[in-house]
């Protein structure tokens, strides 16, 4: 019987003994013809060539040297595989590879996004090998006319060749490029009863029942069969020859919810087969909608009956060189995500395929999965069978392996294909592809009708970019450099990609791993993401902004006060993400989520990510989990209207919450101020005019400009009134940022309440960007804005490695003071 080998534990993975080495092109035909002399290196699996380049010590990563224009070969002796019949599961090869047992070649592989399972007979001491074939010769074939070339892919034959684009968008990564078993390779020993073709899909009904839907195929003979999740159980009946199926039931189940907005509840899942158990892992249950609105233009994202804005970040890789994807390796990224309110990854269409592990981490973490199909920008071909069969078969191994995981829940054909033949002039009825338009739809709808599917990212309007309709990439705000107001004025709906600058890490990395002149030296600069081809970068775009909101000229800053245009470029692109944010979320607002462009860097330096390539958050990070509060209180300037404060409650429980607002001179001084207790319902936002809080006018946007300037600096203040804890604050500037630089005097001190460390902050007046820099700690909160009048306390998260009783110490600085705080 064919069909895929249900793994069910108890197979042996083959990661030790494997030895590399580089041939030219096309030289050696078999593994016997290999010549001893080489210079096999040690090889890990799975790995890449650059991984084990690097190990050995032959490669850099900040300066890659081109691989395909070699023959890899990956050989290893099975000592430890006993003789008998076997499945040889290879998970994923990058690219054209052969695969050899014993000098037979026993299968071919021609795309880096499928898995194979070969049935083999060991003899005992067996030899596999695996020969990587250069993918230059590939790339140079002609293939079918293309209507359209990509500028910022390089080469252009890669849209034949189902391969990443990591490593081959010049100016956007380093060009490292993915050669090798990149995925594991394991050794099955199938026993009886054989378990194939294992299905399992979650739903979620409106009245609130769980529901499991399982298939299966068996060869051999078998007594009892159960589903089980949770508590619950389920016999499956025979449906057909060998083919069972099952559906278990679970009234009231707790749903799974994005962690933002409720509990991400998970089940074990357990197939009995004849009073034996197998974990089948854990699964959630959600339901999951898109709501085009009334003028089928809005994209807005439902689980579970409820419209949910999704914020976070775009997914690049755990590790340019490893392209890794075990839990370790995905656990810290993903976790640093989730602990800034981002509720919501995109893996895009320019990346490669994550693993299950990285499903999980998603389920556990309450945040949500949208998943690009690994095609982007190429007019790919149209009749291609053998292509057609290579995305026939990606997809459906994708939609196989997340079968379980509820974090799944946009798929999408593929990233700027419609927009790439849009930009060209070309019109309309050539924008659509057949891969996305007819392949992979009813393939996710047979394989995951539970998930969405969008056809392309961006698409959906009058042009596939337009924000006001459908999904965009908005760069509005960003590297189009229009103003902050640019957010409103686009009307965008939802964004999966937005808001891409070269942020600048803290200190401590640059220090670490890039110490050299800031912007001056070509070593930072080759870290600067750019276009390809344009004339300007994305640390002109954020020095754009950095002279709109401070005032700065950055080129003479650059050169008269370096130390605070660093500190000015580390604060503005979180003050742009807040703002540009508040927009998106405050009441009346039409947008429902909006992605950062992107998670993490490749390289220390200043590059796209939020967090840097060594695993620290950047300031902007900080910035971004302040935006991204569940429970929120906004201040948005409304100009002659005044200044309206926005509150916004996205868990599922109404709060009685204090909302207070201070308008300060000198940063210090309150010239009015008013306050009221609400309570704000589940799910609710609620708008209130400062000067109903006032119980006067009072004009707090400065835009009357009757006589002088009254105040610098509004604070808004949202506290629970039990506790007075306070749960967010606002900060708006009538005057400009630069007006409300003041010589704050922050007194600061560590306070250890039971394990855990803190710091305790006051100041007698504004503080802008307070920075805290902690050796052996992580401040949980960093780079924010604080406000006289009460102490603000701050968690301490220990550093990897740091022992538990050293005490917290360091320095804490503000932008527009030069005092020097110790700790």
């Amino acid at each position: 019987m064919g069909g895929r080998l249900a793994d069910l534990g108890g197979g042996m993975r083959l990661s030790e003994g494997w030895n590399l080495v580089l041939t030219d092109a096309g030289t050696c035909i078999l593994p016997s013809d290999v010549p001893l002399t080489s210079g096999f290196i040690p090889a890990p699996v799975p790995g890449t060539v650059a991984e084990a380049l690097e190990k050995a010590g032959r490669v850099d990563r900040t300066k890659p040297q081109p691989l395909h224009d070699h023959d890899a070969w990956y050989i290893c002796r099975l000592v430890d595989a006993e003789a008998g019949e076997a499945v040889l599961r290879l998970e994923g090869l990058a690219t054209l590879c052969e695969v050899f047992l014993n000098g037979q070649k026993i299968l071919v592989s021609e795309s880096m996004f499928e898995a194979h399972d070969v049935d083999v007979t060991l003899l005992g001491g067996d030899e596999l090998a695996l020969c990587f074939r250069a993918l230059e010769p590939k790339l140079s074939e002609p293939g079918p006319r293309a209507r359209w070339r990509p500028q910022m892919i390089t080469p252009q034959g890669l849209r034949t060749v189902r391969t990443t684009l990591l490593g081959h968008m010049p100016g956007w990564c380093p060009e490292v490029q993915a050669v090798g078993p990149w995925r594991p390779i394991s050794l099955l020993r199938p026993k009886a009863p054989v378990i194939r073709d294992l299905s399992l899909r979650p739903d979620l009904l409106e009245n609130s029942e769980g529901r499991l839907y399982a298939s299966l195929s068996i060869e051999g003979d078998i007594n009892e069969l159960l589903l089980r999740c949770g508590e619950a159980e389920q016999p499956f009946e025979k449906d057909g020859a060998n083919r069972y199926t099952a559906i278990l039931k679970i009234p009231d189940v707790a749903p799974w919810w994005p962690h933002t907005h409720g509990v991400p509840q998970l089940h074990d899942v357990t197939l009995v087969v004849d009073g034996t158990e197998h974990s089948l892992g854990q699964t959630g249950f959600r339901r999951l909608s898109v709501d085009r609105g009334a003028d089928g233009q809005d994209f807005a994202l439902m689980v579970n009956g409820e419209r949910i804005f999704c914020r976070g970040a775009v997914w690049t890789t755990a590790d340019i060189v490893r392209l890794p994807g075990g839990r370790d390796d995905y656990e810290r990224w993903l976790r640093l995500a989730a602990e800034a309110g981002m509720n919501m990854i995109r893996i895009g269409g320019t990346m490669a395929y994550e693993t299950p592990d990285f499903f999980r981490l998603c389920d556990e973490l309450g945040l949500m999965v949208w998943q690009d199909f690994m095609f982007a920008n190429f007019d790919y071909p149209k009749n291609d069978k053998a292509f057609n069969t290579h995305v026939e078969a990606e997809v459906s191994q994708l939609l196989s392996h997340t079968r379980l995981s509820p974090s799944l829940a946009v798929l999408c054909g593929g990233s700027e294909i419609h927009q790439q033949a849009a930009m060209m002039g070309l019109p309309e009825q050539f924008w659509k592809s057949p891969v996305v338009e007819e392949i992979i739809p009813p393939l996710v709808q047979s394989l995951r009708p539970d998930v969405p599917y969008v056809v392309n990212s961006p698409s959906g309007g009058p042009m596939p970019f337009s924000p006001n309709a459908g999904v965009t990439h908005y760069y509005g705000v960003g590297a189009y450099m229009r103003p902050l107001a640019d957010a409103r004025r686009a009307d965008v709906r939802f964004a999966a990609e937005s808001l891409a600058f070269a942020h600048v890490p803290q200190a401590r990395t640059l220090g670490q791993h890039l110490p050299v002149p800031a912007v001056h030296s070509p070593l930072w600069k080759e870290r600067v993401p750019r276009d390809r081809g344009a004339s300007w970068d994305f640390e002109d775009v954020r020095d754009h902004y950095l002279q709109e909101l401070y005032d700065f000229e950055p080129n003479r800053l650059r050169r008269e006060d370096p130390d605070l245009y660093l500190n000015l470029s580390r604060a503005v692109t979180g003050e742009v993400a807040e703002e540009t944010y508040d927009e998106w979320r405050c009441h009346g607002s039409g947008c429902n989520g909006a992605l950062v462009w992107t998670l993490q860097d490749l390289l220390p330096g200043a590059g796209w990510g939020v967090i840097d390539s060594t695993g620290e958050p950047k300031p902007v990070w900080y910035g971004l989990r302040r935006a991204f509060r569940p429970v929120q209180v906004l201040l948005m300037d409304e100009g002659t209207n005044g200044l309206d404060v926005h509150v916004i409650n996205e868990s599922d429980a109404a709060l009685e919450l204090t909302v207070q607002v201070s308008c300060l001179r000198d940063g210090r001084q309150i010239v009015v101020g008013g306050g009221r207790d609400l309570v704000l319902e589940a799910r609710g936002k609620q708008k209130i005019a400062c000067t109903e809080l006032f119980g006067a006018f009072f004009d707090t946007t400065y835009a009357f400009r009757f006589g002088p300037p009254s105040h610098d600096v509004t604070v808004a203040r949202l506290t629970a009134p039990a506790s007075g804890v306070v749960i967010a604050e606002a900060f708006y500037f009538p005057l400009g940022r630069t007006k409300a630089f003041h010589d704050a005097e922050i007194t600061a001190s560590a306070v250890l309440e039971g394990e855990d460390w803190f710091l305790d902050l006051s100041s007698d007046r504004l503080a802008q960007s307070v920075q805290i820099d902690l050796e052996a700690y992580r401040a949980e909160d960093d780079w924010f804005h604080l406000a006289p009048g009460s102490s603000r306390r701050v968690r301490l998260h220990r550093r990897d490695g740091v022992p538990a009783d050293v005490i917290p110490s360091g320095q804490i600085r503000s932008i527009g003071s030069r005092r020097i705080v110790e700790v």
